[in-house]
């Protein structure tokens, strides 16, 4: 397996090349403007984050939208944010209590009509929320008083907190009401510690600091003016516009890259692991081709033999990066590692499952990606030394993501950071519930998640989960590879701490 080649020596051929097309660029950033540009490869197809599920969305959502809890990265702690208290009425009726005095970006107040709002919006048909599985435990929202909403559970969800501290953000009703989504997605508002400025799309989305921002939020006042996210799909050039001071902040920075950096002056690097895991979907209804090999079990478990997932994370990721083999983050409630098989690197126990399967030579197939290049070549690479010839179909994630809901991916190299929620959940619940992204439509499956999801008992929760997590492991309806390392480049006059939810905090950065 060959690591990435790249060097400082590359990406300063690669400044030559870009320093006139950055020049303007490079002007508005750093300390001086106190405007914080980064860069990062994915464009946010609508920034509403219910209207898209990448990480890109997460970051913007969380500078310009608060939720109704807030959990503290440090501590764990739930801590109130736009709710100031909150009761257990029943299983399945949270009661809580608003912040007043709160305005939203425009200069509307917060209140109840805002919770009520976006929630009973968001779980209704009219939204088309592609993050339903965010949301879909709840039923609907009453309005109490002006400070104070019940929201009605569908049937008990424990987890309930958890996401209502992380991917539920409260929307201004009026607002969004006057102008509809294709408007507020370009022009969005929100109570957060950032305004957005402008969205264009193809290039980023400028955010300026919200001067008005509650004094008691548990996030803290925003620090520095400006914000700027713009998209630079090349990592090489990202690495460039860095190094000539044209942005300020990089992520996801290949590990060769990032020991390099770490020696460039006026740079700094950190790193570690994260929540997110790399896995390959298999298409095991055999949807993708008639007489589909996937469809057989031996196929699935040959797949899962032949995948390198040590040498992956060691001399790919590297960073922290660990070998996983279960359908969650080992961090996230109910993830029982004991639960699934490990499947070693074994390519002689691949070829041996393939021969009993029927290919004793082997067949092609295709896979598909939207992201590391080099991670999903390795992992073609693997599989061609068992005689799984796999051709790359590499395309944008909005296009990859059409082609696997109707079922014409055989393989695909998917990652998944759970929306940096620390459930079980978040990860089973997203690929194996019977939502557009379950593929393998087991109905065991999906009983028993249904169980783990709602139930009050938490030993009941993680029994049911470990069973969940087993079945997928036994029945190779996915193959779990590799937790990420996230390495961070950026201007050492940026004062930035990363945390392994994977969500950087930049209402928490600032000069030095």
């Amino acid at each position: 397996m060959n690591a990435i080649k790249n060097t400082v020596a590359g990406w300063a051929r690669c400044a030559v090349l870009v320093a006139g097309a950055t020049a303007s660029m490079a002007a508005m950033a750093n300390k001086a403007n106190d405007t914080l540009i980064y860069a990062s490869d994915s464009e946010v197809e609508n920034i509403s984050q219910y209207h898209n599920n990448l990480r890109e969305g997460v970051i913007l959502a969380h500078l310009i939208w608060d939720t109704l809890v807030f959990r503290d990265p440090k501590s764990g702690e739930y801590k109130p944010q736009l709710a100031t208290a909150w009761k257990w009425e029943s299983p399945t009726a949270l009661v809580m209590d608003l912040r007043q005095g709160v305005q939203f970006q425009n200069g509307d107040k917060f209140t109840a009509d805002d919770v009520a709002f976006t929630f009973n919006y968001v779980v209704s048909n009219e939204s088309k929320a592609v993050t339903r599985q965010n949301s879909d435990w709840i039923k609907s929202v009453d309005k109490l008083g002006d400070y104070k909403v019940r929201i009605n559970l569908k049937r008990p969800f424990p987890a309930a907190l958890e996401y209502l501290a992380g991917p539920l953000p409260i929307y201004p009703g009026a607002y969004f009401k006057k102008v509809g989504l294709e408007a507020f997605s370009k022009a969005p508002i929100g109570t957060g510690p950032y305004k957005v400025t402008s969205v264009t799309p193809g290039q980023g989305v400028t955010l300026v600091k919200n001067t008005t921002y509650f004094k008691d939020s548990p996030q803290g006042q925003p620090k520095i003016g400006n914000i700027k996210f713009v998209v630079i799909p090349d990592p090489e050039t990202r690495a460039a516009q860095l190094m000539t001071g044209a942005i300020d902040w990089i992520w996801r920075v290949p590990a060769d890259q990032a020991e390099s950096l770490k020696s460039t002056p006026k740079i700094s690097v950190q790193g570690g692991e994260t929540m997110r895991v790399g896995y390959l979907t298999i298409d095991a209804q055999g949807a993708s081709a008639p007489n589909s090999p996937f469809r057989d079990l031996r196929v699935r478990q040959a797949v899962n033999y032949a995948i390198n997932r040590k040498g992956i994370a060691e001399n790919l990721l590297r960073g922290g990066s660990q070998p996983v083999y279960t359908a969650c983050f080992r961090t996230q409630f109910g993830c029982d590692s004991k639960a699934a098989i490990t499947y070693d690197y074994n390519p002689t126990k691949a070829k041996e499952l393939l021969a009993a399967a029927g290919f004793p030579n082997g067949f092609d197939t295709e896979i598909y990606a939207y992201r590391e290049r080099e991670i999903a070549e390795a992992i073609i690479g693997d599989l061609h030394k068992v005689g799984i010839r796999a051709r790359l179909h590499y395309m944008k994630y909005a296009a990859l993501q059409t082609d696997y809901r109707a079922g014409k991916t055989p393989l695909t190299f998917q990652a998944w950071g759970s929306f940096s929620v620390n459930d079980a959940s978040a990860f089973m619940g997203v690929w194996f519930k019977g939502g557009s992204d379950d593929i393998t439509k087991d109905p065991q499956l999906r009983q028993w998640l249904e169980t783990a999801d709602t139930s009050i008992d938490p030993v009941v929760r993680k029994s049911t989960y470990s069973k969940a997590l087993e079945l997928i492991s036994k029945q190779a309806y996915m193959a779990p590879m590799f937790s990420y390392s996230t390495f961070y480049a950026y201007n050492s006059q940026l004062k930035f701490q990363g945390y392994p939810d994977e969500l950087p905090r930049f209402y928490e950065a600032s000069w030095k």
